[in-house]
């Protein structure tokens, strides 16, 4: 189904505006797909992201600020969901001695295990979705995507 079908556009659009368009809402599609999934966990997309930011860390902390800058969404409130995760057990918030001021955020062993667990279901999802498209296209998509972005 063509972007025009799917927003039941009675005009076709022009290019740029059908590009546009498609990005987001397969943006969208993706999102609920993977939304979707992470519900049956209890967690958010930005809380996902947030345990695999800390993971990325390999045991070494990281301030709120580092990672608002990783977050694919920086709409987030990053205290919230830090606060959020640190209720659920999944990550732990570190006052430095030296320097009160210095909060420093780590995931817990809970967190890692837990993303043990949600790992394969969003690999499957993630996996699925691109299935249509071979190797070639998805490097060439990439590069595309990375060249709207520059």
């Amino acid at each position: 189904m063509n972007i025009e079908e799917t927003i039941k556009a009675t005009n076709k659009l022009p290019e740029s505006r059908r590009l546009i368009l498609n990005i987001l809402v397969t943006a969208n599609h993706i999102n609920d797909r993977i939304g979707e999934a992470l519900k049956g966990f209890d967690l958010s997309i930005p809380q996902f992201n947030v345990l695999r930011i800390l993971r990325g860390q390999k045991g070494k902390p990281a301030n709120l600020s580092t990672i608002q800058e990783r977050m694919v969404s920086r709409m987030s409130n990053t205290t919230r969901l830090v606060d959020k995760l640190i209720a659920k057990g999944l990550v732990e918030r570190v006052t430095c001695e030296a320097n009160r001021r210095k909060v420093e955020i780590s995931i817990t062993k809970k967190g890692l295990e837990f993303l043990h667990e949600v790992d394969p279901v969003i690999d499957n999802i993630e996996t699925e979705i691109t299935s249509r498209i071979n190797s070639v296209e998805n490097e060439l998509i990439n590069e595309k995507l990375n060249e709207l972005r520059a």
